[in-house]
């Protein structure tokens, strides 16, 4: 992983060995590609069974306080909820158009301005995600929403203390996000990916929120409607965690595709790849995505939150035992479910848990797990689209204040997962390229050299540093241990 040597006969050889190397990926993609099997099936039957179940269900409340109360006569199943005054899906249903226009929006500016604002765009999610999280629970303090006001002031101090932990790690982490940006930029394509779509989602999102508005219509009280937006809410991000990483698949395989044949214009590249990687993302691979998408980004963000404060312990032995635990059984659950799986499902058309095993392992053997460690860009874009469904929810929450305080955490809430499911449409494009960078410069560090040789030489010091950073630490873990062996061994005699 050293720099290459200056010398002319070095770098020949190198070369040599990239074109060696990328000519084996290319019949290694091509033997993959008439071989792949369909993976994971189970979980496709059980996403495509939720979608036609939930679909009936949306459509069903929506309609029965459309332009009429109870018009299907479901009052009668609920009626021992029945503690407020009703209302109609009318009523509600343009607060979730106007969240669905105003994600869109965020959502294609961020894409728009991809090539000359993107590094800027994420600064600012960065440090403007606290104030704004603090901004709006006094904002609940005040409409006397005590319970929100306390979670978002929570969520505030979390991003705050998460910021303070990493905030040595950020220049190398907006490096690898302008190069991942500059891949994506010369792949024009994926971006009307990432727009066809959002034009997806939005058609998913008239359904849903037509019957989250007959929800918030119903004459049920506000347990019964809590539970009904809790159950959708989860269903809508499942869904929309299914679309982003299906986005994911095709554009990392894109972006690998670029790498191993050395340009979007080399002769060696594949006819039609783009029909090619959606045709494998919707068809062989569709059952994989939607398992991963189950438990992926839960187990990433809480991975994050735990890296964070455990590097700001210090000694204080108890606490750092039982976050030590909760480290180790999280890294265990990370072999199994990590976004890095995505690139190798694209690639080679695995199922999601052999290709995640796979990509830990190849980053474990190669020693490039320190670097991805190390890195946050996808913690920097998770924050950019957080503080999109922010915007979004406090639109639509502003909207609902006017015309009806009682509903405005319930319509601010499920606005702002709308908000932050397009947003995130636009964000996984980056997230694509940045792990397709990684798992191709475990597979083969010169395939990066080719592509941009400073960013090598970057990369490869910044994983020289890290690795000798963990063994420095790891021969302090071994001395402290000595040490106090040899305490506790004068203290017995």
């Amino acid at each position: 992983m050293d720099s290459p040597s200056s010398s002319s006969s070095s770098s020949s050889s190198e070369f040599a060995s990239a074109n060696q190397n990328a000519a084996r990926s290319s019949g290694e993609l091509a033997t993959v590609e008439q071989s792949r099997r369909w993976h994971d099936v189970f979980w496709l039957g059980i996403f495509v069974i939720h979608l036609i179940g939930l679909g009936f269900l949306l459509g069903a409340l929506g309609l029965n306080r459309f332009e009429k109360e109870n018009r299907l006569n479901i009052d009668k199943y609920t009626a021992r909820f029945s503690e407020n005054e009703s209302g109609l899906t009318e009523t509600y249903w343009p607060l979730y158009a106007a969240a669905g226009g105003v994600g869109t929006v965020l959502g294609w500016s961020w894409l728009f301005l991809l090539g000359s604002q993107a590094t800027q765009m994420m600064k600012v999610s960065v440090h403007i995600l606290t104030t704004y999280l603090a901004v709006i629970s006094v904002l609940c303090f005040w409409a006397e929403q005590i319970f929100w006001g306390v979670a978002f002031a929570i969520g505030a101090a979390l991003q705050f203390l998460y910021v303070v932990s990493v905030i040595d790690r950020l220049p190398f982490t907006m490096l690898v996000l302008q190069k991942a940006v500059k891949m994506v930029w010369n792949l024009p394509e994926v971006k009307r990916v990432a727009y066809a779509f959002m034009l997806v989602v939005l058609l998913w999102m008239a359904l849903w929120s037509f019957g989250a508005a007959g929800v918030v219509a119903s004459s049920m009280g506000d347990g019964g409607r809590w539970w009904l937006l809790v159950v959708f809410s989860v269903s809508l991000f499942w869904t929309g965690a299914v679309l982003c990483n299906t986005v994911h698949v095709i554009v990392s395989g894109m972006v690998c595709l670029f790498l191993y044949h050395g340009g979007r214009d080399a002769a060696s590249i594949p006819a039609n790849s783009l029909m090619k990687s959606l045709q494998y993302a919707l068809t062989t691979s569709f059952g994989s995505i939607c398992y991963g998408s189950l438990f992926t980004a839960a187990i990433r963000t809480l991975r994050w939150e735990i890296r964070g404060f455990r590097s700001k312990i210090g000694n204080n032995e108890c606490l750092l035992c039982c976050v030590d635990f909760l480290f180790h059984l999280v890294e265990t659950l990370v072999r199994f479910f990590n976004k890095y799986a995505y690139v190798q499902i694209a690639v080679y058309g695995k199922s999601f848990n052999r290709s995640a095993r796979d990509a830990w392992e190849l980053f474990q053997s190669t020693g490039v797990e320190a670097l991805v460690a190390y890195d946050c860009s996808g913690a920097v874009l998770l924050m950019g689209t957080i503080f999109g469904g922010l915007i979004t929810g406090t639109c639509s929450g502003i909207w609902a204040w006017i015309k009806w305080r009682d509903r405005v955490i319930m319509i601010g809430s499920t606005s702002m997962l709308m908000g932050m499911v397009l947003v995130g449409l636009a964000m996984v494009v980056v997230e694509s390229a940045v792990t397709s960078i990684y798992i191709c410069y475990a597979e083969d560090p010169l395939l990066i050299h080719r592509w941009d040789t400073e960013f090598f030489n970057q990369m490869s010091e910044t994983l020289h540093q890290r690795l000798q950073y963990r063994s420095a630490r790891a021969r302090e873990v071994l001395t402290h241990n000595r040490l106090n062996d040899l305490a506790r061994e004068n203290a017995s005699i």
